[in-house]
């Protein structure tokens, strides 16, 4: 497989440097470093452009896309469960709290057994990344061995990926067959992981990084959560969880604690610059403006919380305000890992939360949320720009310093479901179709940090 560190290559694509305006690529040099990182990114017209092409094609180091062919960034999703790839697609009937206890705890407990898990996880890394995903927030089990082996496949695969042992040691809402067996447990066993990650010797570029997981606010007792945010502060590492996501869970932690999911994760020092909030559909305004004080970040999850949340999150009115928002595809409360089909859901339900949806009232009525859609642009960058930006990574753009994450986009293939036509779609247009219609199939290629890894 190609690998493109100390080459450069020609490629017209799309990125976005930052919200709100999508910049063109036509037939850019982009040059890339032997770390993986880029070095320029010179356009036709700009100085120095013809001589770096003639001097890299002399080398023997210039790779050109051909026609039809877009350069896109790798995806970036905020919210993974690996260990519930099996039960992709089902288990989709039930409420929150009986989905976890009828279908998901049992699945994630098999994850005991090393040879279970190591075949699951490498199905699954082997096809997020196909599907464009090169960097990946990973929630795993309860498991040291079996979290350990996620870690060993991302590297072994080349992705990008942060991975946390999950935490939850409440025997009030975790069952005996799964849960950590006390609060020393649960925090020592994200020690070890930390240590394991940080001192693999596969690792040595952190392709690979650890991350804070208390499971969420009722599965966790308050020792841990005070634990689990002494920790965090001490390595630095980033925190994950989820917040205010279905009304039962939403509900459970105003009864428990009095405050808000927000609050009360701020309370015990989790909320800050390296947290992903996971959904957060049910936050107040004022804990909009505590996530934006801190400095997280929340993984926006449209599919699954339609499954899940009992609520649309107001993406529109979380980036206006400048919260760091990247979408998940919570595998798998999200029957799907592909972030091209969470765009398209993100725009879907920006629609309807703007639009309504009872049809017994009149148009005004329905509608309650003026300004809540997006467009495509705004979806673009959450899969991308956005994710790098939650997570405080170099990824997600075609910009010097940054890692070359990036994939091809094969308009031409006729097992994919891309139709251009040349007499219509120029320009913004041939994203906006390959957002809306790009399958499996035209991902020709996919890069992390300069390394073709699909």
């Amino acid at each position: 497989m190609d690998h493109l560190g100390g080459k450069a290559i020609i490629a017209s694509g799309f990125h976005m440097i930052e919200r709100g305006s999508v910049e063109i690529l036509r037939n850019a040099l982009i040059a890339i470093g032997e770390d993986g990182a880029i070095v320029s990114v010179l356009r036709p017209d700009e100085r120095g452009y013809e001589e770096q092409k003639s001097r890299q094609k002399a080398m023997g180091m210039l790779v050109t896309l051909p026609q039809g062919a877009y350069l896109l960034p790798g995806f970036v999703d905020l919210h993974v469960h690996a260990p519930q790839y099996p039960q992709l697609g089902s288990a989709l009937d039930v409420p929150l709290e009986v989905w976890l206890q009828q279908y998901t705890f049992p699945l994630e407990a098999r994850y005991a057994d090393a040879a279970f898990a190591r075949r699951s996880y490498g199905l699954l890394v082997r096809d997020l990344v196909a599907n464009g995903t090169t960097t990946a927030l990973y929630f795993a089990t309860i498991h040291q061995e079996a979290t350990r082996i996620l870690a060993d496949i991302c590297l072994e695969a080349g992705q990008r990926a942060v991975i946390g042992k999950v935490a939850m040691d409440n025997a009030e809402q975790c069952p005996d067959y799964y849960r950590d067996a006390s609060p020393d447990q649960a925090i020592r066993g994200t020690e070890d992981l930390i240590g394991y990650i940080r001192s693999h010797k596969a690792n040595s570029a952190a392709l690979v990084k650890p991350v804070v997981t208390p499971r969420f606010i009722p599965s966790c007792t308050d020792a841990t959560l005070e634990g689990l945010g002494a920790l965090a502060r001490q390595c630095g590492c980033h925190v994950q969880t989820h917040c205010s996501e279905s009304d039962w869970e939403h509900g459970y932690v105003l009864a428990r604690h009095g405050i808000t999911d927000t609050d009360s994760l701020d309370r015990f020092g989790l909320l800050g610059r390296h947290t992903v909030l996971a959904h957060s559909t049910l936050i107040t305004a004022e804990d909009m403006a505590t996530i934006g004080a801190r400095g997280s970040g929340i993984a926006h999850c449209p599919l699954s919380n339609a499954y899940f949340s009992s609520a649309v999150f107001p993406l529109k009115a979380a980036l206006d305000k400048g919260i760091h928002v990247g979408l998940g595809s919570d595998i798998s409360g999200g029957p799907s890992g592909s972030l091209f089909d969470n765009m398209r859901s993100a725009l879907m339900v920006a629609r309807m939360l703007e639009l309504g949806v009872d049809p017994k009232l009149g148009p005004s009525e329905r509608s309650r949320h003026a300004g809540a859609r997006i467009d495509f642009r705004d979806a673009f960058y959450c899969a991308t720009t956005g994710g790098g930006v939650a997570l405080d990574l170099p990824v997600g753009k075609f910009s010097p310093g940054y890692q070359f994450d990036a994939m091809v986009i094969d308009t031409t293939d006729e097992r994919g479901t891309i139709r251009l036509w040349d007499d219509l779609d120029q320009g913004e247009t041939v994203l906006q179709k390959i957002i809306y219609t790009a399958s499996k199939p035209n991902i020709a290629k996919v890069w992390v940090g300069g390394r073709q890894v699909s």
